[in-house]
């Protein structure tokens, strides 16, 4: 017996040598051979370190409404499309209109939406974010119905007034808040609520938002499945957070016929084109999106109006003129939300000089030429839309911020592609834009606010305020 384990242990290791020698070899193999290969015209650029390539510079921190000094230096020595090997595969990046939308107006035909296998790991093979194909064309279209049937409903609009209240209440003693905390708190009971039914004083609401917590911090960190790394930690959360949700729906079945709930999970029940597991993935999928992106546009408009006290002067006349033919304590409505224009302005702009969604991740499904180069097949395509948002030639003081920009302008333009573009636009953009208005409404009217001059925000690629973003109060009337 003793002999047999050790010759057991032997060969475990052995294996374990060959395969990590195999996968070593396998990535310089992919690193090297496009260099070798005469694949065509394809744009002039590096691909720098062995296996690494140019990641690390790549993913260097700088000011979201800034290129980075990577992309600044890549496109003043190869132009708008260049080649580079990012994330352990060959890329062709591009800082160009014309090229990223027709990118994402190709995607399932020349490309293909192809986050890194880690992304996969932690969101799971169902969810909308990284689905391909007919089933990413099924979840999205259940996604686009629940939104058009929910965007207008008093009882959202009313959840999500209700929810900005009761936290701007909270600040009544307070003089200096971390705003990033109190906009995540909002968006989570805001969305929790809309897709769940649940309230922030539920048992399972605190549950969930432990486990959500968790399931963030992986989605960004090193991914290693070890135990107790923050990636294997959030794997274990998410799939918490999907037998939570699988509870929900059991309980939900059983009273079938008896709930007089009108949330999504209670629309979704009823979709005979989802299996479950996608049910539960659409459901974790609405939460990220509703919770991280919503707060952090929040986050992004009004640090960028403590820079600019004539875009805070004329939202809060809007906001107080919309306020003065409502009785006191009348809720905002659907019609309300069509007189918000300059609010509009003001979203876009943040979303254009604050760019939340700096990249996306595709992949060449065929070689594809285009203009006078070659995108060979299997390569890696990055869009980088932040580079469109910040070209001074396609936006007038491009890196200023400018909410008068967008009047009369046309936002689904293929020079603002904050929520992505073509069959991956984003279907909840409107609910977000609706939350954030909302509570702009009651913020202008309720507070003055200054920021601490240091604290920008930071792309990572994703985007974060180093300091949570300190606001200092002081309270105000109409």
């Amino acid at each position: 017996m003793p002999e047999l384990l050790s010759s057991m242990a032997g060969g475990f290791w052995l294996s374990l040598v060959v395969g990590m020698f195999g996968f070593l070899f396998g990535l310089i193999l992919n690193h090297f051979l496009p260099l070798f290969l005469r694949l065509g015209p394809v744009p002039g650029g590096t691909f720098g370190w062995p296996i690494l390539g140019e990641t690390l510079r790549f993913l260097k921190p700088h000011p979201s409404n800034s290129l980075g000094a990577f992309l600044q230096d890549h496109c003043s020595r190869y132009g708008k499309v260049f080649k580079s090997h990012l994330f352990l595969s060959p890329t062709v990046v591009s800082c160009d209109q014309e090229l990223n939308y027709f990118i994402l107006q190709n995607e399932g035909k020349l490309f293909e939406c192809s986050y890194p296998k880690p992304i996969h790991g932690i969101l799971g093979k169902n969810s909308m974010l990284v689905a391909v194909g007919d089933t990413h064309k099924r979840l999205r279209n259940v996604a686009l119905s629940l939104v058009t049937i929910t965007k207008s409903k008093p009882e959202f609009l009313h959840d999500i007034e209700t929810t900005a209240i009761r936290i701007l209440h909270s600040w009544k003693e307070k003089s200096q808040i971390i705003f990033c905390e109190e906009a995540r708190k909002f968006t989570f009971n805001v969305i929790v609520k809309q897709v769940l039914g649940l309230t922030p004083e539920e048992p399972q609401t605190t549950r969930i938002l432990e486990d959500f917590l968790t399931f963030m911090r992986g989605l960004i960190s090193l991914p290693l499945y070890i135990p107790g790394t923050p990636y294997a930690r959030a794997v274990q959360a998410r799939s918490r957070i999907c037998s939570t949700v699988k509870a929900i729906i059991e309980e939900r079945k059983r009273n079938a016929g008896n709930s007089r709930k009108s949330d999504f999970l209670e629309i979704l029940l009823t979709v005979n084109t989802l299996s479950e597991e996608e049910k539960v993935s659409f459901v974790l999928d609405s939460l990220l999106g509703g919770y991280e992106t919503t707060s952090l546009l929040m986050a992004m408009v009004v640090h960028f109006l403590c820079q600019s006290p004539l875009a805070l002067q004329q939202l809060k006349v809007e906001h107080q003129k919309i306020r003065s033919v409502k009785q006191k304590d009348e809720k905002l409505n659907w019609e309300d939300y069509k007189k918000m224009e300059f609010t509009q302005n003001v979203i876009n702009e943040a979303l254009r000089y604050g760019n939340i969604v700096k990249f996306v991740h595709r992949k060449a499904l065929k070689d594809v030429k285009y203009r006078d180069y070659l995108i060979p097949s299997g390569w890696k395509v990055l869009p980088v839309f932040s580079a469109v948002h910040l070209d001074p030639t396609l936006h007038a003081s491009a890196f200023q911020f400018h909410p008068w920009r967008w009047e009369g302008q046309d936002q689904m333009c293929k020079k603002f592609t904050a929520f992505g573009g073509g069959a991956r636009y984003c279907p909840g953009s409107e609910l977000a834009k609706v939350e954030v208005a909302f509570f702009l409404h009651h913020l202008v009217l309720s507070f003055r606010w200054r920021s601490i001059e240091d604290d920008l925000p930071l792309a990572y690629p994703y985007v974060e305020f180093q300091k949570g973003l300190v606001l200092l109060l002081d309270h105000c009337s109409i």
